[in-house]
């Protein structure tokens, strides 16, 4: 099996879809017995359910999956037991503040009109092809900095100038996936000689946590050092207290800000960029959905055209929510999730498992089998998000995963949800985005879902609108 992964390494994602396709939604990948590289793959829904809902006590990220992701330290999306429930308790108590979704709402309007527009303007003016994808990354990257150290680190900007954390998240990405189908005692030998991936994933954390700790440090100066607006959310300065009501002194409190801040960091920034990355490459290949969406932009919000729209009046919006989930269904963020259990188990989908197990549930390849979503399932079709009656279907999330499920379901989603459609929506109802001829649009090797280059024009330029 191992000659069939190298060869398929540069379209991995679609290689297991593939052996998972042929294999009725679950496979046993075996290595060499000396490689411990034997894993279980899986697209079951109810294996999903029985993993990350049922038996979830049972299915802790495991040993394996901290050897692979230790560079993220014991954050929110990496730990386990009671330090996760910890890091859980933290994050939804910030979350829940008052004043997030306001504050959230007014970070994504700020940089959306003085950085992102200004730059689709520019762009479109001049007729130029662009990486799309990599403004989306330093969108987000501007918003998600903002809203954790209430600070715009500006790397959108007409110039693009080069930004070391964004580079340094991708390297850490894409090594971080390559572990997952390397020998371990290859890449720490690797780590070992200063080599390949593991050598560019030793120089982004070390960037990564420059920054960090640089952020830290000046937002706890400025906390000690200035009066405090009152009513004022700050998220850093929220999550520390709310830490330390929580915890009381049985964690360091800079080492928990840098593992939590790093992984909301990931989160927030390349999770939300893949996804408006992909969303935006399926309305280009299907402009009936992009007419669709903008008719009902127009009857929703076209009279407050030059206003802020608000999440909820979005939300309204039943074609688009649904044009949403079903890029997500094709094309989730974290493509997939690695599990292993703490006792022997028998899967819904009768394969045993045991200890020393590695479970890969690959949500990539969910969205894509014709057991779980039917015969049309590769086709992006909005209406499958659709009721008769015209409200929105709401599927389990152990089948549409993109989110994951369970307890450790994405904190995130309402704030990744109200990202994604402010954001989105006004592009699409000022601009046509054009994939670029001939250049080849694959998932990256990477633990985030991503892709490339396209060409946009301003609205007012087409010929003609679409039919009301």
């Amino acid at each position: 099996m191992i000659p069939g992964a190298i060869v398929n390494s540069h379209r991995l994602h679609d290689y297991i879809t593939e052996v998972l396709a042929r294999s009725g939604g679950t496979f046993m990948f075996r290595g060499p017995w000396f490689t411990n590289m034997d894993m279980l793959l899986t697209t079951d829904p109810l294996d999903n359910h029985h993993i990350l809902s049922k038996n979830f006590k049972n299915y802790p990220k495991g040993e394996n999956f901290h050897k692979i992701f230790d560079v993220m330290g014991k954050g929110i999306l990496t730990s386990d037991g009671e330090i996760w429930a910890m890091n859980h308790k933290v994050v939804m108590h910030v979350l829940n503040h008052a004043e997030f979704q306001t504050t959230l709402e007014t970070i994504v309007w700020n940089k959306l009109e003085s950085g992102l527009l200004p730059i689709l303007e520019s762009v479109s003016g001049n007729g130029v092809e662009v990486d799309l994808q990599d403004i989306f990354q330093r969108f987000t990257f501007d918003t998600i900095c903002t809203l954790l150290f209430d600070n715009d680190p500006k790397s959108l900007c007409l110039d693009f100038p080069f930004t070391p954390c964004v580079k340094a998240l991708r390297d850490v990405e894409e090594a971080l996936l390559l572990r997952h189908i390397t020998p371990p005692s290859l890449w720490k030998l690797q780590q070992l000689l200063r080599v390949g991936k593991e050598n560019k994933l030793i120089n982004a954390t070390k960037t990564l946590d420059q920054f960090i700790y640089k952020s830290i440090d000046q937002k706890q100066y400025e906390y000690n050092n200035t009066e405090h607006q009152e009513n004022k959310f700050i998220f850093i300065t929220s999550f520390l207290t709310a830490f330390r009501y929580h915890n009381g002194a049985s964690l360091n409190p800079t080492k928990f800000l840098r593992d939590n801040i790093l992984s909301l960091m990931a989160a927030g920034k390349d999770t939300t960029s893949s996804a408006l990355s992909w969303f935006f490459y399926l309305l280009s290949r299907n402009t009936v959905v992009e007419d669709k969406i903008l008719n009902e932009i127009r009857s929703h919000l076209e009279v407050k055209v030059g206003e802020r729209w608000h999440v909820k009046e979005l939300d309204e919006m039943t074609y688009f929510h649904g044009a949403l989930c079903e890029s997500l269904r094709l094309f989730p963020s974290v493509p997939l999730n690695h599990k292993s259990p703490l006792q022997p188990d028998i899967l819904p989908s009768g394969h045993q498992v045991f200890p020393n197990t590695k479970i890969i549930l690959s949500y990539y390849s969910m969205g894509r089998m014709k057991s779980i979503w039917g015969e049309d399932c590769m086709e992006f079709k909005p209406e499958r998000w659709i009721l008769k009656n015209g409200g929105i279907k709401r599927e389990p999330s152990y089948k549409f995963a993109a989110f994951g499920s369970g307890p450790r379901a994405c904190v995130g989603k309402n704030m990744a949800l109200s990202h994604l459609k402010i954001v989105s929506s006004m592009i699409i109802y000022h601009y046509h985005i054009e994939l670029v001829e001939c250049h080849p649009v694959l998932p990256q090797d990477s633990v985030i879902l991503q892709m490339k280059k396209v060409r946009l024009t301003k609205r007012s330029k087409l010929k003609q609108y679409p039919s009301e």
